[in-house]
């Protein structure tokens, strides 16, 4: 089949979907890209509110693939502004620097506390979890108990509504840096095989937020003879012989059906099992409601001070308020705030899709995220000056104990399939970056238009840190001159 008879639909108009579409167009390949929402850029959108930008999330546009930095400076070019990296933990009325760093970490908790620490790491380096299975196996063998439940359970169990003991230990190994005392000890009195870049320590922004990209790319694909629908949800996805031959839109126009030689889908992969018509067998559609997510929605507050914080943002680990990370928008770029007297604030609250506080009135919402701004003493109550509320469904795919063999059902049933990927976060169920999401896109678009066999499952698997790009030191052995080229 030539480039010109192919006719791709793409669902979804985030990250990966755009991407895919951008490369596609790229091969004079014809495109439609479907989306439900009004606005482009999925998890990476930007909200607009009286002239002010809020991204949902905070999205730092570092990378480890030199294909993604580059199409990002394809699109966006100096549009791009260098950012420093300033986070921290709150945590007992004090900062902590995050990622953790061990003096700071046992300084800041006092002496004896301190002690505690310490005695529970040796003891956990001594015996540690034989099999880690769970994120609480993980932390703790590389933390010691009690740091785990000073800094990690309350809040991660605030973020993800489960237990620690539910989480699994995959999720931590790539989200978060060890933190080891014996390796803090020895770098100081040997130099370490392997260094950590500055990479992470700044990183490039949008001047208007995340969605400034994904609005040009969503442009280029258009001026480029492709098709982006949005307001447009996916009705049903007809399929037959082991083939997807087209998708139906409920579109502001009516029932449209988009006909397709091949589809990319990055919509929840819950949501395509549930849209496949005929419907999957049942253990397929009963595997696929035992897949979980994690949805939150964003307090939006503008605050009349120029200046309240330096950090880009906050993770909040008091147990007495219930917001879990404060995004300081005007940190990201001073473009985002309207009036540079105001700084742009949001309170991230962490919940699940139609629960009690995702249903709470948002006059509400914005009446509770100033009380807890002012009882962690980030701002007064009437600096507050006007507020606003987004919710994002779907966001976090959860790693609980049953997820991996119900994925393993859905996805082994889907790869029967000839002309049908899924990509992106919501469509690998994986808790990818933004980066990945691009490289699942551009995976997908090769498969289709060269016929390769590109894993898009296999991205974002490596089991290291996300934000540390390491660097080998050269071993004394290997510059012998033998060795040398």
């Amino acid at each position: 089949m030539s480039s010109s008879e192919r006719r791709a639909v793409i669902v979804g108009a985030g990250p990966a979907g755009l991407t895919a579409a951008y490369e596609l167009r790229k091969l004079q390949i014809p495109v439609t890209v479907v989306e439900k929402d009004p606005i482009v850029g999925g998890l990476a959108r930007t909200a607009e509110y009286k002239g002010n930008h809020f991204d949902m999330g905070g999205h730092r546009f570092f990378t480890k693939v030199p294909e993604v930095k580059r199409m990002w400076h394809e699109v966006l070019g100096n549009d791009f502004l260098t950012r420093p990296r300033l986070s921290r933990i709150f945590y007992d009325g004090k900062y902590f620097d995050y990622p953790l760093k061990p003096w700071n970490a046992l300084t800041g908790l006092g002496f004896y506390e301190a002690i505690r620490v310490g005695l529970s790491y040796v003891k956990w380096q001594i015996r540690p979890h034989a099999v880690e299975e769970t994120f609480e196996h993980w932390v703790t063998n590389r933390f010691g108990r009690r740091l785990f439940l000073t800094f990690f359970r309350a809040y991660t169990e605030k973020v993800w509504g489960v237990p620690c003991t539910e989480l699994r230990a995959e999720w931590a190994a790539q989200r978060i840096k060890d933190l080891s005392l014996r390796s803090a000890i020895t770098s100081m009195l040997f130099k370490p095989r392997r260094t950590i870049t500055t990479l992470i320590e700044e990183f490039d922004y949008p001047r208007l937020g995340p969605g400034m990209m994904w609005k040009a790319v969503a442009a280029a694909v258009v001026e480029r003879g492709g098709t982006v629908v949005l307001e447009s949800p996916v009705t049903s996805i007809r399929h037959a012989v082991r083939r997807v031959s087209s998708v139906r839109c409920a579109t502001r126009d009516g029932v449209r059906e988009f006909p397709a030689t091949d589809v990319i889908s990055s919509m929840p992969i819950t949501d395509l099992v549930a849209k496949l018509d005929p419907r999957p067998p049942g253990e397929v559609m009963d595997a696929a409601t035992w897949l979980n997510y994690r949805s939150f929605l964003t307090v939006c507050l503008i605050v009349r001070r120029a200046e309240l914080f330096p950090d880009n943002w906050i993770y909040v680990h008091d147990p007495d308020v219930r917001v879990g990370r404060i995004q300081n928008y005007k940190n990201w770029s001073p473009e985002m705030v309207a009036d540079p007297a105001t700084t742009g604030l949001g309170l991230e609250y962490f919940c699940n899709e139609n629960d009690a506080l995702w249903m709470r009135p948002d006059a509400d919402l914005v009446e509770m995220a100033t009380r807890e701004l002012a009882r962690i003493g980030l701002a007064k109550e009437d600096e507050v000056v006007d507020g606003c509320v987004f919710r994002m469904a779907k966001a976090y795919p959860v790693y609980d104990s049953t997820y991996a063999k119900h994925l393993q059902i859905v996805r082994s049933y889907l790869a029967t399939f000839e002309n049908l990927q899924t990509i992106g976060r919501s469509g690998l169920h994986r808790y990818d970056n933004q980066d990945h999401a691009m490289v699942t896109g551009m995976w997908a678009a090769r498969n289709l238009a060269f016929g390769e066999k590109n894993d898009v499952w296999s991205v974002n698997t490596e089991q290291e840190y996300h934000e540390e790009i390491l660097e080998e030191q050269p071993d004394p052995d290997d510059l012998r001159p033998e060795r040398l080229p």
